[in-house]
């Protein structure tokens, strides 16, 4: 069965940082793009950023643009979400999605495979 499943979420302060990781389980994320999507509580799932399969080209959203950075570790079938800079607006739960496009997205409807979500509160 295919799945995603993300982890590294938690509470973290102001100004502070996260490594959120989004771990593939019965596929291989090479020949996926990769988004994240995070939703905070009474708004819409938002894309974040994304990356291609193959060629690695990434996309960030401007709210987060030089503060995340979204990259894969094929060897260890996972994708990365270094979140620097954290400010209360970036609280929600992040998901992680698979596409098997080549090319990355941050459209939700364009992904296949979803993850539970992982809990990222931004709080002094």
């Amino acid at each position: 069965q295919l799945h995603v499943v993300e982890s590294g979420g938690g509470l973290v302060q102001p100004g502070g940082s996260l490594r959120l990781s989004c771990a593939a389980s019965g596929f291989t994320l090479d020949y996926y793009a990769i988004g994240w999507f995070r939703q905070a509580p009474g708004k819409e799932r938002e894309g974040v950023s994304c990356i291609s399969s193959f060629d690695g080209d990434t996309y960030n959203e401007d709210l987060v643009k030089g503060r995340f950075t979204i990259s894969r570790d094929n060897a260890k079938n996972t994708v990365y979400l270094q979140m620097n800079s954290l400010e209360p607006a970036d609280t929600a739960v992040y998901y992680c999605a698979a596409d098997s496009a080549n090319s990355c997205s941050i459209y939700s409807h364009e992904y296949d495979y979803w993850g539970q979500g992982t809990q990222v509160t931004v709080s002094s």
